[in-house]
This record gives C-alpha cells, sequence and structure tokens, in this order.
C-alpha cells in the first residue's frame, strides 16, 4: 500500500525509520539524507514515523462560545432539522451565526449528516430472476478514421456474458443475422430477447413483436414474407419483447454495457482504421466475459 505523506514532506517512511534505529551523529544523518539537521533531530525525538496532524490539536470555534456551541449541537441532535433550518432558528438566539460556521460547528461534532430515515430512500426493483439466455440487444454507433460503424450489443440478464459485433450497415438482415450469431455463440438456450423498436428489430408500427405470429405461420405451413430479426427469433423458438417507445431505460443493462464499451475503445483511443477497433473490441469482450 503506497504512503501518504505531508507534501512538504523531505523524508520517506523508511528514512525516518532509519534516523530513528541509527546511533550515527546528526551531522552525518543529515549529510546522508540530504536534509538539514533540524528534521533529522525532529524524527529520532518521535516514537513514530507518520506525519503528525496539521492544525490545532483541540479545534474549537473562533465565533461561537462554548456555550453556543452547545446550544448548537443540543438543537441539531433534538430537532434533526436540515443545516439551513437550523441556521433560520438559531439565528434568532444567536444573530452572528453563519451558515459556514454552523457547519463547521457540526462537522467537529460529527452531526453535519443527519441519520437516515425508513422511507427516505425509494425502494430499488429488482430484475425479476430468469433462468439463463435473457438477452438484452441494442445498437449503437461508433467512429474511427474510416468512418461510421454500427455497433451491435447483446449481454446476459443473469450471466452478464456479452456479445458484440461491428456492422458498415445496420439493415434487417444484419440483425437477424447477429441474433443467429449469438445463438452459435452461446452454449446455453437463448429464450428471450429485449430490443427497442427499432426497424431493424421490428416491423415499422408494431407496439409487439411479431414473431409469434411468424411461428405460427411456420408451423402450419405458409408461404410469407417476414422481418429477418422476427424470424430469426421465430425459427429459434425466442421470445422477442419490445421496450415501451421512448423508454430506452427498460434496457438498460445492455445502454450501460454500450457505454462501458465505448469508454474503453472510441472515447479513449484514436482508430486509423476499422479493423484495428474490430480487433480491439475483440480483445476488450474476451477480457470482459472470461478475465473479470
Amino acid at each position: 500500500m503506497g504512503q501518504v505523506l505531508h507534501g512538504s514532506a523531505t523524508t520517506t517512511e523508511a528514512i525516518r525509520r532509519a534516523i530513528q534505529h541509527s546511533q550515527a551523529s546528526l551531522r552525518a544523518l543529515s549529510k546522508r539524507y540530504g536534509i538539514n539537521q533540524k528534521t533529522v533531530a525532529k524524527w529520532r525525538q518521535r516514537t513514530s514515523v507518520a506525519d503528525q496532524r496539521t492544525g490545532p490539536k483541540d479545534p474549537r470555534s473562533t465565533v461561537l462560545s462554548p456555550e453556543q456551541e452547545a446550544i448548537v449541537v443540543a438543537f441539531r441532535r433534538h430537532t434533526l432539522l436540515p443545516l439551513d433550518d437550523c441556521l433560520y432558528a438559531l439565528q434568532a438566539t444567536i444573530p452572528h451565526l453563519t451558515r459556514s460556521s454552523l457547519h463547521r460547528c457540526l462537522q467537529r461534532h460529527g452531526i453535519s449528516r443527519l441519520p437516515e430515515v425508513d422511507g427516505d430512500k425509494p425502494k430499488r426493483s429488482r430484475f425479476k430472476a430468469y433462468p439463463l439466455g435473457y438477452f438484452h440487444i441494442d445498437l449503437a454507433e461508433v467512429h474511427t478514421a474510416e468512418g461510421r460503424l454500427y455497433l451491435l450489443v447483446a449481454i446476459d440478464r443473469t450471466t452478464k456474458f456479452a456479445f458484440v459485433e461491428l456492422h458498415e450497415k445496420a439493415t434487417r438482415r444484419v440483425a437477424g443475422d447477429f441474433l443467429r450469431h449469438l445463438i452459435e455463440a452461446v452454449p446455453y438456450k437463448v429464450h428471450t430477447v429485449l430490443t427497442d423498436n427499432g426497424t431493424h428489430f421490428t416491423t415499422p408500427g408494431n407496439v409487439a413483436s411479431a414473431a409469434s405470429i411468424i411461428k405460427e405461420a411456420i408451423e402450419a405451413g405458409e408461404t410469407f414474407r417476414a422481418h429477418s430479426f422476427e424470424s430469426a427469433c421465430a425459427r429459434n423458438d425466442i421470445d422477442h419483447r419490445l421496450t415501451k417507445p421512448r423508454h430506452p431505460w427498460t434496457n438498460g443493462q445492455v445502454e450501460r454495457m454500450n457505454r462501458t464499451i465505448k469508454d474503453a475503445t472510441v472515447k479513449r483511443y484514436h482508430y486509423d482504421s476499422h479493423d484495428k477497433l474490430r480487433a480491439h473490441l475483440a480483445d476488450f469482450v474476451s477480457a470482459y466475459n472470461f478475465g473479470r
């Protein structure tokens, strides 16, 4: 663990310890370590090698008397009012009390933060438990010196296993092929996918996926034309769910994964070519999946 030294320190803890255990003269130690003899004498007299705390040993207010400080502390502990409310109430008794002096007083006594009360914070809703194979899928844009690429990302809700691909186009066929590649890459059954209602994932205007209708048509032997991504869901018995329009946080897991990938790649490095980004992205995802 690294040492935390005073900003003006001329010695390390190792040097201080050596000074305390040395029988050499002040002059010899001063010359050996290139420091002042007074510094050598100071550390030789001490029993610890840690820096002493700066400032007054017994902090006290220069604005409030001990009696006024006791009033402030008692009022805060009794009422549990916020800082500004305490200030407004106490200024009638202590007219010269300022917000900063009140805050410092509360800090000295360890009551600058109010205790948390049940009900103050809303309870976080947890994801419903699902077996392995529930994937969140999304599409994002990234750029290199050669231009724009589309980043397709899938992440398992339970295992957090990530699967990504880069494409120069974002078509329905590309999205459908991405799902088929995901199915091949995952060693377990993909049973559900959650996407937004973009045209690469579903037919425009749909409020629900047509995958179930396509599946029924396949079983009935009907000839039809279908959306590539929804067809891939139907042919692989995958439940395709859509987020609510204009509610991107519904698919928050993959949105967060998008940011993680961008922060580690295009937001940090410049790529001269698409291939360089693809190579770095493959290394990052491999480390994310298997190196954590």
